[in-house]
């Protein structure tokens, strides 16, 4: 009989189709599962191939050699996958700084069981990681070794960091442009340190990083801080040194807010951030006054001394939310002494004073970008932002009157020739209208100098005044190809471009070193050794763009 009805219609997953009038349509199966209808005519392997795509784990039904393979059917990986995914989380813990005994945890081996549909898979040992970790840091570390030897200049910036197990740390980045006029930075180490950070220690330190790497005699520039030891330790270098901008334009903004009338407004600002920030209720208050008022729910932010630009984020977010603010505070019993209208207009004026120097701020910190062209032409923008005009209430005066002449006694503490003759190879600053008048002249004999050692051969008429050396030295950006300009970029190049524009204008590389350090060195791996945090945060950082 058909094979016993084709078995049963495969043993009751279908069932015939029943009419209306009460009898059996045979040509119509129902699938007993989705209750989808099939035409029949006398075969099922249609029956069977939806049981495999819709149903495949509801049993013996279909026939073995159609059925979806499941998870334990699956072939056991082989080793050249074994030895790829154990490469793979490797990579994955070094480049985003996971720890290594997450490969001991049960629900990790249950997600690489089914991402890789081998109920036998084992994850690889702690050890098997380590060992794949330090292969993976030569063969990173060769690379950079790689780009080092094929580079004229390199600048370095370094600074110091004490890790959560109170440990001292000196980490090291290096900036360079490539052949192919490309802006690179890494890491080079973040070393532990025993010694107390004197002068002479701090000067050996960068030293043996150079010797280390072996570019002693590339080295161009050390950027760090103006802490006074970084300073004299500057001096004993055979380096140039460029005192961290971002880190100048700092203490000029803290020196004037505290030379101003913003104080007594900020120190409000402060307790009623503080009357949120400790207590959840009184947040909780504040985030249901947000949603009354029709506005996203935001946490106030309260400023810390050595966290940039934290101070203008605490002032932005109090006039954001002042509404709620004070519609809370009026509805709580507290002590707190509130900001009166013409404080809030203060709050308004101090944004507008400190939201450029947030933008240079962050403009300074780039590394994508060629950075120490523009710290003059930052610095110019800055002091016409904070010219006196007649609107300008005497506190605001106050504090323009003490940025900019801050900032000029700091200014004339950085590399001023450095940065001037950084400034004028930029393309974008060729016009140098952020130099003085009176230094014009001596930055074009400066450069022309320099074409004449790397070009002797090459000679100048007397007619060529500084208009015709800008000409011939600066027009980098054009669009037309002609001879000249031809030779103009080749100039360029013999000017050894590469030795001024690679230099950071800041020591935030370093900082976001740090940053990476804190997060292997945290309350549960607080006694890793230090050879380890090194290689860590140096894949961390070489890893991060792949």
């Amino acid at each position: 009989m058909e094979k016993q009805e084709q078995d049963g219609l495969l043993d009751g997953e279908f069932k015939y189709k029943k009419n209306i009038d009460g009898t059996i349509n045979k040509r119509v199966v129902i699938c007993t599962h989705c209750s989808k209808e099939f035409q029949f005519h006398r075969s099922n392997s249609t029956l069977k191939y939806h049981l495999n795509a819709k149903h495949a784990f509801v049993g013996a039904a279909a026939s073995p050699g159609l059925r979806q393979t499941t998870l334990s059917e699956r072939r056991p990986l082989g080793k050249s996958s074994l030895d790829k995914l154990t490469d793979n989380i490797a990579k994955w813990i070094a480049k985003d700084c996971r720890p290594l005994s997450i490969v001991e945890d049960k629900g990790f081996a249950d997600v690489l069981k089914v991402a890789s549909q081998d109920a036998s898979y084992k994850p690889p040992a702690r050890s098997t990681i380590t060992i794949r970790i330090h292969e993976l840091y030569e063969t990173e570390k060769r690379k950079k070794e790689e780009a080092l030897v094929h580079t004229e200049c390199v600048a370095l910036t370094g600074d110091h960091w004490t890790s959560l197990s109170n440990d001292n740390y000196l980490g090291v980045t290096a900036h360079l442009i490539t052949e192919a006029w490309g802006l690179t930075s890494f890491a080079l180490t973040i070393m532990k340190t025993e010694e107390r950070h004197f002068a002479e220690a701090c000067a050996e330190q960068f030293q043996t990083v150079a010797r280390r790497w072996r570019i002693e005699e590339k080295v161009t520039t050390v950027g760090t801080d103006s802490a006074r030891n970084m300073i004299a330790a500057a001096r004993i270098m055979p380096f140039n040194h460029m005192p961290c901008t971002a880190h100048i334009l700092q203490r000029c903004i803290t020196v004037s807010l505290a030379d101003s009338g913003f104080v007594t407004a900020l120190a409000k600002c402060r307790k009623i951030v503080g009357h949120f920030k400790h207590s959840p209720a009184n947040t909780a208050e504040l985030n249901a006054e947000q949603v009354s008022l029709g506005r996203k729910q935001e946490p106030l932010a309260q400023d810390v001394p050595k966290r940039w630009n934290s101070t203008l984020e605490m002032v932005k977010r109090l006039i954001r939310n002042q509404t709620a603010v004070t519609a809370t505070l009026d509805k709580q019993k507290h002590k707190l002494v509130l900001l009166t209208p013409p404080e809030w207009d203060k709050l308004q004026r101090l944004e507008t004073l400190l939201e450029p120097c947030r933008y240079v701020t962050e403009l300074l910190g780039g590394e994508a970008y060629v950075s120490c062209s523009v710290v003059l032409p930052a610095f110019c923008h800055l002091r016409r932002v904070m010219e006196v005009t007649d609107e300008d209430p005497a506190y605001v005066v106050r504090f323009k009157e003490k940025f900019k002449e801050d900032l000029a006694s700091r200014q004339e503490h950085t590399n001023y020739a450095w940065l001037q003759i950084a400034t004028a190879l930029d393309p974008r600053f060729k016009d140098l209208r952020s130099v003085p008048k009176t230094d014009r002249e001596a930055v074009w004999t400066t450069l022309a100098g320099m074409l004449h050692e790397d070009s002797p051969r090459r000679s100048h008429t007397a007619e060529e005044g500084p208009a015709k050396k800008r000409l011939s030295l600066l027009q980098m950006d054009s669009d037309s190809e002609s001879e000249e300009e031809v030779q103009q970029d080749r100039a360029i190049q013999r000017y050894r471009a590469r030795r001024y524009l690679a230099t950071p204008a800041s020591t935030v590389p370093c900082e976001r070193l740090f940053s990476v350090a804190g997060h292997i060195v945290n309350k549960k791996r607080s006694a890793l050794h230090s050879e380890n945090v090194d290689k860590l945060a140096c894949l961390s950082n070489w890893l991060k763009d792949e």
